[in-house]
């Protein structure tokens, strides 16, 4: 699905590749997008011929910067959007999302957190991390510093895959 998605959106860039970093530009745009993440971005930089260093460091740049908005923002948005009235429904069926995956973190919390993002798996990810994080009321600190190390681990097995085998076979 992933690998979908990126390929779509390499597509919609396709003109920024033409601009001097704009290869670069096309990931960190990628990295900073829910679902996609640095996952996607890092599929993205392999596909584009990026080397894996400063990828990495893009990728992880682009997936970190919204995760401290959603940690400390998240509930009060989410609380006055739910006073809406044709946006209740949307948020409220967000936060069940979300928390019918708190079981993973609120136990273990830190390592919990970190695990969660940290394995690339499908709906899991530092934007629902952080997400669930908020909502369950966890340290903010402790919680930025698990997704942080997650994200960094999600984008060590992810690079490993995307800059060696996706490399290998794609030549």
């Amino acid at each position: 699905m992933a690998e979908s998605l990126v390929h779509t959106f390499l597509g919609l860039f396709d003109g920024l590749t033409n601009l001097s970093y704009g290869k670069e530009l096309i990931v960190f745009i990628i990295s900073l997008m829910p679902i996609l993440e640095l996952r996607g971005g890092l599929i993205a930089a392999a596909l584009l011929g990026l080397d894996i260093v400063p990828a990495f460091i893009i990728c992880l740049i682009g997936n970190l910067l919204p995760l401290p908005f959603i940690l400390w923002f998240i509930t009060p948005i989410f609380n006055w959007l739910k006073k809406t009235k044709h946006l209740n429904k949307f948020v409220t069926k967000l936060e069940n999302k979300a928390l019918a995956k708190k079981y993973k973190i609120e136990r273990a919390e830190f390592w919990g957190l970190l695990f969660f993002v940290g394995i690339p798996l499908p709906g899991t990810g530092g934007w629902t991390g952080c997400l669930i994080a908020a909502l369950i009321n966890m340290d903010k600190k402790k919680a930025m510093t698990a997704a942080t190390c997650g994200v960094m681990l999600a984008g060590i097995i992810v690079g490993t895959f995307s800059f060696g085998l996706l490399k290998g076979i794609m030549g």
